[in-house]
Protein backbone atom coordinates (compact mmCIF):
# COMPACT_ATOMS: atom_id res chain seq x y z
CA UNK A 1 0.00 0.00 0.00
CA UNK A 2 2.52 2.29 0.75
CA UNK A 3 4.28 1.17 -2.09
CA UNK A 4 1.82 2.12 -4.32
CA UNK A 5 1.32 5.79 -2.49
CA UNK A 6 4.49 6.61 -3.29
CA UNK A 7 4.27 5.43 -7.15
CA UNK A 8 1.12 7.91 -7.65
CA UNK A 9 2.91 10.26 -5.63
CA UNK A 10 5.77 10.42 -8.09
CA UNK A 11 3.51 10.29 -10.79
CA UNK A 12 1.65 12.74 -9.90
CA UNK A 13 4.79 14.75 -8.91
CA UNK A 14 6.02 14.04 -12.85
CA UNK A 15 3.18 15.37 -14.42
CA UNK A 16 2.95 19.04 -12.53
CA UNK A 17 6.90 18.86 -13.46
CA UNK A 18 6.07 17.85 -16.75
CA UNK A 19 2.75 20.66 -17.19
CA UNK A 20 5.14 23.49 -15.94
CA UNK A 21 7.98 23.10 -18.38
CA UNK A 22 4.91 22.94 -21.26
CA UNK A 23 3.62 25.96 -19.89
CA UNK A 24 7.45 27.39 -19.89
CA UNK A 25 8.08 26.42 -23.17
CA UNK A 26 4.92 28.44 -24.35
CA UNK A 27 5.64 31.25 -22.58
CA UNK A 28 8.78 31.15 -24.51
CA UNK A 29 7.69 30.37 -27.99
CA UNK A 30 5.44 33.03 -27.34
CA UNK A 31 7.90 35.67 -26.00
CA UNK A 32 10.27 35.32 -29.04
CA UNK A 33 7.26 36.00 -31.33
CA UNK A 34 6.37 38.91 -29.39
CA UNK A 35 9.70 40.14 -29.65
CA UNK A 36 10.22 39.65 -33.60
CA UNK A 37 6.90 41.41 -34.31
CA UNK A 38 8.00 44.39 -32.43
CA UNK A 39 9.62 45.63 -35.37
CA UNK A 40 6.42 45.20 -37.12
CA UNK A 41 4.71 47.38 -34.51
CA UNK A 42 6.89 50.06 -35.00
CA UNK A 43 5.20 50.47 -38.50
CA UNK A 44 2.24 51.49 -37.00
CA UNK A 45 3.70 53.48 -34.11
CA UNK A 46 0.32 55.17 -33.53
CA UNK A 47 -1.07 51.69 -32.08
CA UNK A 48 2.24 51.85 -29.91
CA UNK A 49 1.21 55.81 -28.94
CA UNK A 50 -1.76 55.04 -27.66
CA UNK A 51 -0.83 51.82 -25.66
CA UNK A 52 2.80 54.36 -23.86
CA UNK A 53 -0.37 57.14 -23.33
CA UNK A 54 -2.79 54.27 -21.66
CA UNK A 55 -0.22 52.76 -19.30
CA UNK A 56 1.64 55.69 -18.40
CA UNK A 57 -1.88 57.66 -17.50
CA UNK A 58 -2.74 54.34 -15.81
CA UNK A 59 0.32 54.67 -13.69
CA UNK A 60 1.59 58.28 -13.44
CA UNK A 61 -0.42 59.42 -10.53
CA UNK A 62 0.60 56.80 -8.28
CA UNK A 63 4.10 57.05 -9.26
CA UNK A 64 4.42 60.55 -8.75
CA UNK A 65 2.69 60.27 -5.31
CA UNK A 66 4.62 56.93 -4.03
CA UNK A 67 8.34 58.42 -5.43
CA UNK A 68 7.45 61.63 -3.61
CA UNK A 69 6.37 59.65 -0.11
CA UNK A 70 9.36 57.46 -0.63
CA UNK A 71 12.13 60.27 -0.99
CA UNK A 72 9.98 61.99 2.03
CA UNK A 73 11.26 58.83 3.76
CA UNK A 74 14.80 58.70 2.24
CA UNK A 75 15.41 62.00 3.35
CA UNK A 76 14.32 61.94 6.69
CA UNK A 77 16.36 57.91 7.64
CA UNK A 78 19.38 59.15 5.79
CA UNK A 79 19.65 62.49 7.57
CA UNK A 80 19.03 60.57 11.32
CA UNK A 81 22.03 57.93 10.15
CA UNK A 82 24.32 60.13 8.05
CA UNK A 83 24.51 62.20 11.24
CA UNK A 84 25.59 60.35 13.49
CA UNK A 85 28.86 60.32 11.07
CA UNK A 86 28.95 63.85 10.93
CA UNK A 87 28.13 63.19 6.94
CA UNK A 88 24.53 65.10 6.33
CA UNK A 89 25.65 66.90 3.59
CA UNK A 90 25.75 63.35 1.34
CA UNK A 91 22.18 63.46 2.02
CA UNK A 92 21.55 64.45 -1.57
CA UNK A 93 24.36 61.67 -2.77
CA UNK A 94 22.14 59.19 -0.42
CA UNK A 95 19.05 60.09 -1.87
CA UNK A 96 20.11 59.94 -5.22
CA UNK A 97 21.65 57.05 -5.52
CA UNK A 98 19.11 54.95 -4.04
CA UNK A 99 16.73 56.20 -6.12
CA UNK A 100 18.31 56.08 -9.48
CA UNK A 101 19.64 52.22 -8.89
CA UNK A 102 17.29 50.28 -6.91
CA UNK A 103 14.39 52.17 -5.38
CA UNK A 104 13.09 53.79 -8.85
CA UNK A 105 13.05 50.84 -11.14
CA UNK A 106 12.37 48.87 -8.48
CA UNK A 107 8.88 50.15 -6.86
CA UNK A 108 7.93 51.39 -10.35
CA UNK A 109 8.27 47.75 -11.78
CA UNK A 110 6.18 46.72 -8.77
CA UNK A 111 3.66 49.83 -8.90
CA UNK A 112 3.48 49.11 -13.10
CA UNK A 113 2.73 44.88 -12.12
CA UNK A 114 -0.09 46.10 -9.59
CA UNK A 115 -1.45 48.87 -11.45
CA UNK A 116 -1.68 49.17 -15.47
CA UNK A 117 -0.10 45.01 -15.77
CA UNK A 118 -3.56 43.95 -14.30
CA UNK A 119 -5.19 46.67 -16.83
CA UNK A 120 -3.47 44.93 -19.58
CA UNK A 121 -4.21 40.98 -18.59
CA UNK A 122 -7.92 41.96 -17.82
CA UNK A 123 -8.26 43.58 -21.22
CA UNK A 124 -6.88 40.81 -22.73
CA UNK A 125 -8.41 38.23 -20.75
CA UNK A 126 -12.20 39.80 -21.48
CA UNK A 127 -11.07 40.26 -25.19
CA UNK A 128 -10.40 36.51 -25.03
CA UNK A 129 -14.02 35.68 -23.00
CA UNK A 130 -16.33 37.67 -25.29
CA UNK A 131 -14.36 35.80 -28.59
CA UNK A 132 -13.18 39.02 -30.08
CA UNK A 133 -9.46 37.40 -30.25
CA UNK A 134 -11.39 34.21 -32.11
CA UNK A 135 -13.03 37.06 -34.51
CA UNK A 136 -10.05 38.76 -35.29
CA UNK A 137 -8.66 35.00 -36.45
CA UNK A 138 -11.80 34.34 -38.42
CA UNK A 139 -11.15 37.98 -40.24
CA UNK A 140 -7.83 36.57 -41.20
CA UNK A 141 -6.14 39.64 -38.54
CA UNK A 142 -3.54 37.93 -36.29
CA UNK A 143 -4.46 39.33 -32.84
CA UNK A 144 -0.58 39.39 -31.81
CA UNK A 145 0.31 41.57 -34.14
CA UNK A 146 -2.97 43.78 -33.83
CA UNK A 147 -3.31 43.47 -30.26
CA UNK A 148 -0.70 42.09 -27.92
CA UNK A 149 2.94 43.38 -30.17
CA UNK A 150 1.53 47.26 -29.28
CA UNK A 151 1.16 46.67 -25.92
CA UNK A 152 4.36 44.83 -25.30
CA UNK A 153 6.29 47.50 -26.93
CA UNK A 154 4.48 50.24 -25.09
CA UNK A 155 4.90 48.73 -21.87
CA UNK A 156 8.75 48.49 -22.62
CA UNK A 157 8.91 52.22 -23.62
CA UNK A 158 6.79 53.18 -20.72
CA UNK A 159 8.67 51.53 -17.63
CA UNK A 160 11.55 54.01 -18.11
CA UNK A 161 9.47 57.05 -18.57
CA UNK A 162 7.90 55.80 -15.50
CA UNK A 163 10.87 54.66 -13.15
CA UNK A 164 12.61 58.42 -14.41
CA UNK A 165 9.83 60.49 -13.00
CA UNK A 166 9.91 58.26 -10.12
CA UNK A 167 13.44 58.80 -9.33
CA UNK A 168 12.89 62.21 -10.03
CA UNK A 169 9.90 63.72 -7.77
CA UNK A 170 11.79 61.33 -5.13
CA UNK A 171 14.58 63.67 -5.17
CA UNK A 172 12.51 66.50 -5.62
CA UNK A 173 11.18 64.81 -2.16
CA UNK A 174 14.30 64.34 -0.62
CA UNK A 175 15.24 67.91 -0.90
CA UNK A 176 12.02 69.25 0.59
CA UNK A 177 12.98 67.34 3.39
CA UNK A 178 16.91 67.93 3.51
CA UNK A 179 17.25 71.66 2.72
CA UNK A 180 13.21 73.65 3.53
CA UNK A 181 12.19 71.15 6.55
CA UNK A 182 15.53 70.23 8.29
CA UNK A 183 18.11 73.06 7.10
CA UNK A 184 20.69 71.41 5.11
CA UNK A 185 22.50 73.65 2.32
CA UNK A 186 21.37 73.52 -0.22
CA UNK A 187 24.25 73.74 -2.55
CA UNK A 188 26.02 70.66 -0.37
CA UNK A 189 23.02 68.95 -1.07
CA UNK A 190 23.16 69.29 -5.07
CA UNK A 191 26.87 69.07 -5.31
CA UNK A 192 27.10 66.23 -3.73
CA UNK A 193 24.72 64.27 -5.55
CA UNK A 194 26.63 65.40 -8.95
CA UNK A 195 29.50 65.04 -8.11
CA UNK A 196 29.19 61.01 -6.89
CA UNK A 197 26.66 60.06 -9.47
CA UNK A 198 27.76 58.77 -12.29
CA UNK A 199 25.51 58.81 -15.50
CA UNK A 200 27.11 55.52 -17.15
CA UNK A 201 27.33 53.32 -13.83
CA UNK A 202 24.80 54.60 -11.65
CA UNK A 203 21.82 56.19 -14.40
CA UNK A 204 22.51 53.64 -16.57
CA UNK A 205 21.89 50.81 -15.10
CA UNK A 206 19.33 51.83 -13.62
CA UNK A 207 17.83 52.90 -17.16
CA UNK A 208 18.61 49.05 -18.20
CA UNK A 209 17.06 47.31 -14.74
CA UNK A 210 13.92 49.06 -15.95
CA UNK A 211 14.30 48.12 -19.64
CA UNK A 212 14.49 44.39 -18.51
CA UNK A 213 11.65 45.01 -15.39
CA UNK A 214 9.55 46.59 -18.32
CA UNK A 215 10.04 43.39 -20.90
CA UNK A 216 9.37 41.08 -17.69
CA UNK A 217 5.82 43.02 -16.30
CA UNK A 218 4.38 43.36 -19.76
CA UNK A 219 4.94 40.24 -20.81
CA UNK A 220 3.92 38.22 -17.73
CA UNK A 221 0.27 40.57 -17.96
CA UNK A 222 -0.26 39.76 -21.72
CA UNK A 223 0.65 36.13 -21.49
CA UNK A 224 -1.81 35.94 -18.38
CA UNK A 225 -4.33 37.57 -20.15
CA UNK A 226 -4.46 35.63 -23.13
CA UNK A 227 -3.90 32.01 -22.10
CA UNK A 228 -6.80 32.92 -19.00
CA UNK A 229 -9.86 30.57 -18.71
CA UNK A 230 -12.85 32.84 -20.71
CA UNK A 231 -14.66 32.67 -17.81
CA UNK A 232 -15.00 36.02 -15.08
CA UNK A 233 -13.88 33.43 -12.47
CA UNK A 234 -10.34 32.49 -15.43
CA UNK A 235 -10.16 36.28 -15.92
CA UNK A 236 -10.37 37.01 -12.51
CA UNK A 237 -7.44 34.47 -11.23
CA UNK A 238 -5.29 35.52 -14.51
CA UNK A 239 -5.10 39.57 -12.83
CA UNK A 240 -4.39 37.66 -9.57
CA UNK A 241 -1.47 35.91 -11.20
CA UNK A 242 0.09 38.12 -12.90
CA UNK A 243 0.32 40.61 -9.79
CA UNK A 244 2.20 37.61 -7.76
CA UNK A 245 4.23 36.25 -10.77
CA UNK A 246 5.20 39.82 -11.87
CA UNK A 247 6.50 41.03 -8.31
CA UNK A 248 8.48 37.61 -7.77
CA UNK A 249 9.88 37.99 -10.92
CA UNK A 250 11.04 41.57 -10.42
CA UNK A 251 12.39 41.07 -7.32
CA UNK A 252 14.38 38.20 -8.10
CA UNK A 253 15.32 39.73 -11.74
CA UNK A 254 17.24 43.01 -9.43
CA UNK A 255 19.40 40.54 -6.77
CA UNK A 256 20.58 39.00 -10.48
CA UNK A 257 20.71 42.15 -12.55
CA UNK A 258 22.69 44.42 -9.29
CA UNK A 259 25.23 41.07 -8.72
CA UNK A 260 26.61 41.13 -12.19
CA UNK A 261 26.08 45.15 -12.47
CA UNK A 262 28.33 45.82 -9.29
CA UNK A 263 30.43 42.76 -9.32
CA UNK A 264 32.21 43.47 -12.57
Amino acid sequence: MSQSKAVRWVSSLGSAVRSQLADLGHASRLLVRLVGLSGAALSRFGLVRDQILFLGNYSLVIISVSGLFVGFVLGLQGYYTLQRYGSAEALGLLVALSLVRELGPVVTALLFAGRAGTALTAEIGLMKAGEQLSAMEMMAVDPMRRILAPRFLGGIIAMPLLAAVFSAVGIMGGWLVGVALIGIDAGSFWSQMQSGVDVWRDVGNGIIKSLVFGVTVTFVALYQGFEAQPTPEGVSRATTRTVVVASLAVLGLDFLLTTLMFSI
